[in-house]
């Protein structure tokens, strides 16, 4: 399968911003969507998990207050919104679908970088 990220940029902090993650050669329909990302110099992070059911799982509740997530299916997509921006929120955001046939977000729990297809990423800059 393939995953591709698109969205991002230069955004004003306060704003929003919405990102999508187009799934090709999968079952989107079958497939569990993570969302992470990188800030500068820090590691990649989990954000959120969009199981196939649609059950959203947020890393925190600060990402569950500002992260939306919602599936098009006729796009084979998954669409974040994130609001009310913060500088801390800059880093490259990735999309990750499992390879794994309808995993729930709890059973990718531990699951390392080769039980995804993962995206190139897309940048998201806040500026004050």
């Amino acid at each position: 399968g393939q995953v591709k990220e698109s969205g991002g940029g230069f955004v004003t902090a306060g704003g929003q911003v919405t990102l999508s993650c187009t799934v090709s050669g999968l079952s989107f329909e079958d497939t569990t969507i993570t969302w992470f990302r990188q800030a500068p110099g820090k590691e990649r992070e989990q954000v959120l998990c969009n199981s196939w059911t649609g059950y959203t799982k947020y890393a925190s509740e600060s990402i569950e207050d500002r992260f939306r997530v919602s599936r098009k299916a006729a796009e084979n997509s998954l669409e974040l919104k994130v609001a009310a921006l913060v500088p801390k929120d800059t880093g490259t955001y990735y999309c990750a679908a499992a390879r794994r046939h309808r995993p729930t977000c709890t059973q990718l729990e531990g699951a390392g970088p080769s039980d995804y297809a993962w995206g190139q990423g897309t940048q998201v800059i806040v500026f004050v």
